[in-house]
């Protein structure tokens, strides 16, 4: 007899993306018979692998919920099977009295599972953005670290479908475009580090999983806590949303952000492109070739533009994109714009001249 339907679906998942990561550690590394190599390691215990220093090594985020242990749990299983070394990771926020003892014990789980390396990061949240988004940054701070000092190929999340369907609720509330309402990426950071399997699943096939594979799960008091947004959303918003429209809510939610992606994505791509026929000899952005753009395209051109002059991404809002779009498209002899990071944008002589500026930023 075979695994439990959730156990299959959640290794199912990780093989593929392991399979993903091995193609690509194939193209950027020069390995003759790499491929024979991946061969004949399938099917052996990974003890029995022989020694190799150019197998990738992934890593897998486990805070030690249900969500990350199926992760966990998974790719120790699929690692036996391919020439793929696996680790795990374990960030502890101390953001809660026994943080460290929760996160000791995390340790002790992924070693069980014969996951090596294994460690606990300890880290200090901040207070920018929010408790949400500094714990946020906190982490992926450190889950950065830890991929460059072990030389991870890549870092495995274990980001479901809810949690998908919970990021475009969370863009759309803020009003932000398009790119926020994709949602979280399948590969993310840099050169695709992060990897997240399970955004096809829904959370009861992880916690499934757990349960049918009598795997230890904690459940982070904060994801109940209604002081976080998510958590309300999580708990109220979504389960309205499903008693007024019915169920299939959190699909046609993750459905949206992967339209949204593509479509985000060509028109990034197109943007690209046209950012090289809107520039004079010396390089600067002329105002009537912007004009003819179509409006989501300028725009990105605009954003692009005060992103390489030294503006913060993460400051740069759609009102900011606005104000320098009517410089092209509503001019009537504005002074310039102020923007974040000491970012100004004027309009001169039928060209948008975005330079560094000594005066206070907007």
């Amino acid at each position: 007899m075979g695994p439990h339907p959730a156990v299959a679906a959640i290794r199912l998942a990780v093989r593929r993306v392991l399979h993903d990561v091995l193609t690509e550690y194939d193209r950027h590394t020069d390995n003759t018979g790499r491929a024979e190599f991946a061969e004949a390691g399938a099917g052996r215990q990974r003890a029995t692998l022989p020694e190799r220093p150019d197998t990738p090594l992934v890593l897998v985020a486990c805070s030690g919920g249900a969500d990350s242990m199926a992760l966990a749990s998974a790719l120790a299983f699929e690692s036996r099977k391919l020439a793929v070394r696996a680790g795990g990771i374990t960030v502890d926020h101390n953001l809660q009295p026994g943080s460290a003892l929760r996160a000791a014990e995390v340790v002790t789980r992924l070693g069980a599972m014969d996951l090596d390396p294994v460690e606990a990061v300890s880290v200090h949240v901040g207070r920018d953005g929010g408790p949400e988004a500094a714990a946020r940054d906190a982490r992926y701070a450190a889950l950065d670290a830890a991929a460059e000092r072990h030389g991870a190929a890549a870092v495995l999340l274990g980001h479901t479908r809810d949690d998908q369907a919970e990021t475009v609720l969370l863009g759309l509330a803020r009003g932000s475009g398009i790119r926020s309402l994709s949602g979280m990426a399948a590969a993310s950071g840099p050169a695709g580090r992060y990897r997240r399997p399970f955004l096809q699943l829904d959370r009861q096939t992880a916690r499934k999983a757990c349960l049918v594979q009598s795997l230890p799960v904690w459940d982070d008091p904060h994801n109940i806590d209604p002081a976080y947004t998510r958590s309300r959303l999580r708990h109220e918003g979504l389960p309205a949303l499903e008693k007024a429209l019915g169920k299939g809510v959190v699909e046609a939610l993750a459905r949206t952000a992967q339209l949204s992606r593509d479509d985000a994505d060509a028109l990034d791509t197109w943007a690209a492109e046209a950012d090289r026929s809107v520039r004079d000899a010396a390089g600067q952005l002329e105002c009537a070739k912007l004009h003819v753009l179509p409006t989501a395209v300028r725009r990105r051109v605009l954003r692009r533009a005060l992103i390489e002059a030294g503006a913060p991404a993460g400051s740069l809002f759609a009102r900011h994109i606005e104000e320098v779009d009517r410089l092209i498209t509503g001019w009537r002899g504005q002074r310039a714009i102020n923007l974040p990071g000491r970012v100004e944008a004027q309009r001169q002589g039928g060209r948008l001249v975005i330079r560094q500026s000594c005066s206070a930023s907007g």
